[in-house]
């Protein structure tokens, strides 16, 4: 009996043991297998594992294969493993997780070493149990925020399984690559390729050693261990992954000895966002043209691109090098001339830099506006802050960085007292345009996208004055008339709709009461002889020209447009001006030649449009006019001064009170407008000495030609303009001409 129930207690035992034994292995396994069929919460299918995609930066390139900025969530590029240097999988290997290349996804051993010295002993310098497959899961596939103790368990073991599964699909190489590829580095830097950018100006593949260790340093925690924030903590670093590549025998003791004592250099560290980089405001501008683009434009799966997430490559017609010089010509202009003599010019005045026209209500008017405009007052206003808070605020000081040429500034002052720094700068719109393309080649803005929001080649639209004259010109070459006609130098008067007269009047009275050439008139923007073609073809003929060239800014049909008064942009004056370099055909400046998605499939290509809107003849015509303006008028500094030899055509331009200076410069390759003014009209230079196009924007054309002119590289000429198919029909020898009776008969008392 007794042996009996020994023998069943044993086996009753051995039953026990097996079910304690195999209950575990039975439990894990069936854990992963829920986990692996989603029944403890969504994993990624098949498909995600193959096709693994996190959100990628759209790529915006010049003309010349220079990557000029990005549009993203974050701020990440994929590249490939082969791209990368080798110390940077070095550095990242000896750091992260040595033994990468013997484990399937889950090294054992390390769970086992964080199980008992980091959980058990509470070393926490035992360090972390993931490998870099893991890494990568968490990376592609992140967690839920504020999870509880049972759902970080489940997390991490649905982790192993998805490490295990991307070690299945992809190579050891594609693992590092895609890795390096997701991991944040600070600094809106996410993948390595930023990172490079970001911290050193290199690609991935030219980073060294030491750069690399501090790299893969940062991960550890980004603002933690920042570079240009905590150097000393990055320093420590830094070298810590020295220390572990040299372990490992990645690097020698002798090269170890030699790098650690190097010093954190970020001299060339810049964040890459929109505030920074070439073409600023022309990336912002393309932006918001992308951004209505595609929601209009779909990809394969049905839904829209997106700029932000897809990855998107966008080649643009600006050419780097010419956006380079005409960022550097706009700098060189204000900030060692224009800029100085504008506040010596205002100092002592207690209006400054407003007119004497204006009433202290109306400039109180524009500080109002410029307090109700401001970030601070609407981020108060919307937290329901009272009227009288806010303009204390206003008028307390504060810690701020404020926008000079030398370099932003930490000063202490009011928000009143910057709105009126602010008030005192000028701001500048450059816009250049190959005519015979319609490719931009060069667009800025303004003066600093951090500080001046505004753009002022598409956004803003300024009075144009003088610039405008060509337009009435243009009529009288259409109908026949030569450079050479003569016409009287003598004031006209029109009869307005409310039965009152007007009378424009001459800037000086040189050569008043002769015949004068157009020539001589368009050169010297002699007011009498632009009422004089206005009265003859009528405001309405005018409007009807420009529209075909391109301008499409409200115009009003009034007299007054002889003396260029409609606000027009940058944009769309350089674009009408560039007509008369492609022989009489109007091209609409264009942006972007065509899209591609990330990889390399185009999307849409964008062909400019295009339209006759004069014959060869009356734009050759118009280019002599414009010529002399240059040899023997108000752009004639560009000879004595600057000393250009070869042929240009221009027209400055000034406008009421000094308020906008215009230049647009025209040669065979390339059409270059420039506006320079404050911000409101009513802020400008007392004098027309210095008020005027020829001193405020001409200056800036000439600084970026000459740039331009020096680069062989460009391929711009200096050559003449390709005269008309057909001999002309008129003559532009002054000395051989003779006027016709015809024209003379216009000449009638009703005219003046």
């Amino acid at each position: 009996m007794n042996k009996k129930r020994k023998k069943k207690s044993l086996r009753y035992y051995v039953k026990a043991f097996w079910i304690i034994f195999f209950a575990p292995i039975i439990f894990v396994f069936l854990l992963f297998f829920a986990i692996n069929i989603g029944m403890l919460g969504s994993m990624p299918s098949f498909e995600e594992l193959e096709n693994t995609r996190s959100n990628l930066a759209s790529k915006v390139y010049s003309a010349d294969s220079v990557l000029l900025g990005t549009y993203y969530i974050h701020n990440r590029t994929n590249i490939n493993y082969e791209d990368l240097s080798p110390d940077i999988v070095n550095a990242l290997l000896s750091a992260e997780d040595i033994r990468f290349h013997y484990h399937s996804g889950v090294d054992i051993r390390s769970v086992f070493r964080v199980l008992v010295r980091t959980i058990i002993v509470g070393q926490r310098s035992a360090g972390g149990g993931s490998t870099i497959s893991q890494q990568l899961a968490k990376n592609l596939f992140p967690r839920q925020e504020n999870p509880s103790t049972l759902e970080i368990v489940i997390i991490k073991l649905k982790e192993w399984v998805t490490a295990i599964k991307l070690e299945r699909n992809y190579t050891k190489e594609e693992l590092i690559a895609m890795y390096l590829n997701t991991v944040d580095f600070g600094s809106h830097a996410y993948g390595i390729n930023s990172a490079a950018k970001t911290y050193f100006n290199k690609k991935p593949g030219n980073i060294n050693t030491e750069e690399a260790a501090l790299l893969v340093g940062i991960l550890k925690a980004p603002s933690w261990y920042h570079p240009v924030r905590n150097p000393d903590r990055a320093f420590s670093r830094r070298n810590v992954v020295l220390s572990q590549m040299t372990r490992y025998g990645y690097i020698d003791k002798h090269k170890y000895d030699s790098l650690r004592t190097l010093p954190v250099d970020m001299s060339k560290f810049q964040i890459q966002d929109q505030h920074t980089g070439l073409a600023t405001y022309f990336r912002e501008h393309i932006r918001k043209e992308l951004v209505k683009w595609s929601k209009t434009r779909y990809k394969p799966d049905g839904t829209n691109y997106n700029i932000y997430k897809d990855g998107l490559k966008i080649y643009t017609t600006i050419d780097s090098r010419m956006q380079k010089y005409a960022e550097e010509a706009i700098k060189e202009h204000l900030k060692e001339y224009l800029q100085p003599i504008f506040f010596e010019h205002w100092e002592g005045y207690p209006d400054a830099p407003f007119g004497s026209d204006l009433t202290p209500a109306e400039i109180n008017r524009i500080y109002s506006l410029a307090i109700r405009r401001s970030d601070r007052y609407r981020n108060m206003k919307s937290k329901g802050l009272p009227q009288d808070s806010i303009m204390k605020s206003f008028n307390t000081p504060v810690r701020m960085r404020v926008f000079s040429w030398e370099g932003d500034i930490d000063t202490v002052m009011t928000p009143m007292d910057s709105i009126r720094y602010y008030k005192h700068h000028l701001n500048s719109g450059l816009m250049a345009v190959e005519p015979y393309t319609g490719y931009v080649r060069a667009y800025v803005g303004g003066n600093d996208f951090r500080h001046f929001k505004y753009d002022h080649v598409t956004g803003s639209r300024r009075q144009v004055g003088s610039t405008f004259k060509p337009f009435l010109y243009t009529l009288a070459m259409q109908e026949g008339e030569s450079p050479c006609t003569k016409v009287p130098n003598s004031p006209v008067t029109f009869r307005l709709h409310d039965g009152s007269e007007w009378t424009p009047k001459n800037a000086t009275d040189d050569r008043e009461g002769e015949m004068v050439t157009l020539k001589w008139g368009l050169a010297n923007s002699v007011n009498y002889l632009s009422a004089f073609l206005m009265k003859r073809y009528n405001p309405q003929a005018v409007i009807k020209l420009v529209r075909r060239m391109g301008i499409e800014s409200h115009i009003d049909p009034v007299p007054a447009l002889a003396l260029g008064t409609p606000d027009i942009s940058v944009y769309e004056m350089t674009g009408a001006m560039a007509t008369y370099a492609n022989k009489g055909i109007h091209i609409k400046p264009t942006f972007i030649t065509h899209i591609a998605d990330n990889n390399g499939n185009l999307i849409e290509s964008f062909i400019p449009s295009q339209e006759e809107t004069m014959n060869e003849q009356t734009a050759y015509l118009m280019l002599e006019l414009l010529k002399n303006v240059v040899d023997d008028g108000t752009g004639r500094r560009l000879r004595f001064k600057y000393e250009f030899t070869n042929p240009i055509a221009g027209k400055t331009g000034t406008t009421q009170n000094n308020s906008d200076g215009w230049f647009i410069g025209l040669t065979p390759d390339l059409v270059t407008g420039i506006w320079v003014g404050c911000e409101d009209r009513g802020a400008r230079f007392r004098s027309i000495t210095l008020g005027q196009g020829a001193n405020m924007a001409l200056p800036i054309w000439a600084k970026f030609m000459k740039r331009v002119y020096a680069d062989d590289k460009l391929d711009v000429t200096m050559g003449d303009f390709e005269k008309p198919s057909r001999p002309l029909t008129v003559e532009t020898d002054c000395s051989k001409y003779q006027q016709t009776d015809d024209f003379k008969n216009i000449f009638s008392p009703d005219i003046f």
